[in-house]
């Protein structure tokens, strides 16, 4: 698959000799959806800024299409949309007017039929002529959606492009996005809530501390790292593991066993387990399973390099 964005050896250095970018090497399949975590201040924004020219980097390269960031500055800007954390829009103006204006910003030729698509495809076509003022703070996020995607980019950039909706809006967005992708735009979006990175990326980055821990197949990297567990609920609840079992690895929740095991090995143990309840004078009467969510993956490796760090 090509990359449409290639970063690399890239370090954003202040004055003051902090690095907010490490030496971070990155690139972006076209046509996917790449999800980029993190705690805050980890270097999302930085990164994100510094890739679309905002920001310029103390050293390393950025290649978007080809386009040197540099030296192709132009061409390779014009490939990028951003949608910025905060709402920062002219109150006054209407809807059609804000994304007719970004269009021509890049020097697009006018295109209506092309600005009524996108304002049809964020659901924003029957407020193309109602002031900003008068949206929702979703309705907002929408045209800022549809700002950078007036002069038809072939990347879009969505620095944390839910925060602060409530729920319903939130999956709402993640349905948008999804028809991006479906129109072939690359995404990349930075994002603090788990279950967005969970719900719509096929790949998903870690960064922490300016430097990227990982970037992998969200469903390869949930099965390698990933741990299941299994619920054994018990006929008659025990407050301890019984001896007969402690060579498993089990636990005692609210009466019933709890077994862990790894996903990646050939032999996961269960088989010798449930033939061993009966030795054991235990009656099981029912199993649950339960997969490790991408939450728990994300602050464990966050947590290895916090105290790498520390060390």
């Amino acid at each position: 698959m090509t990359h449409i964005v290639e970063v690399s050896d890239l370090t954003k250095r202040y004055d003051g000799g902090f690095e907010a970018l490490k030496s971070v090497t990155l690139s972006i399949q076209e046509g996917e959806i790449i999800a980029l975590l993190g705690p805050n201040g980890a270097g999302k924004t930085t990164l994100i800024s510094t890739i679309c020219g905002i920001t310029r980097a103390t050293e390393g390269q950025i290649l978007i299409g080809g386009h040197d960031s540099i030296t192709d500055y132009r061409a390779a800007r014009s490939l990028v949309g951003l949608v910025p954390q905060e709402i920062n829009l002219e109150p006054f103006e209407t809807v059609m007017n804000t994304v007719r204006f970004s269009r021509g910003l890049f020097g697009k030729k006018p295109d209506a039929a092309y600005l009524e698509k996108v304002l049809r495809s964020l659901s924003l076509w029957d407020k193309k002529d109602a002031k900003i003022m008068m949206l929702s703070g979703g309705m907002k996020r929408r045209v800022l959606i549809a700002k950078a995607l007036a002069h038809e980019p072939r990347v879009l950039f969505l620095d944390e492009p839910t925060a602060g909706v409530d729920v319903e809006l939130r999956k709402d967005m993640w349905d948008v996005v999804a028809k991006l992708k479906e129109d072939g735009v690359t995404i990349i979006l930075t994002t603090h809530y788990i279950e967005e990175a969970e719900a719509i990326a096929d790949r998903i980055g870690v960064i922490a501390k300016g430097e990227i821990l990982l970037v992998e197949n969200k469903d390869a990297l949930m099965a390698r790292m990933g741990q299941k567990s299994m619920t054994i609920m018990l006929a008659d609840p025990v407050a301890e593991v019984p001896e007969a079992l402690a060579t498993y690895d089990l636990t005692v929740k609210d009466g019933h066993l709890v077994y862990t095991y790894d996903t990646r090995t050939d032999r996961t143990g269960i088989t010798g387990l449930l033939a061993a309840l009966p030795s054991a004078g235990l009656k099981m009467t029912d199993l649950q399973t339960q997969q490790s969510s991408l939450e728990e993956i994300f602050v464990s490796l966050v947590a290895d390099n916090t105290k790498g760090a520390d060390a």
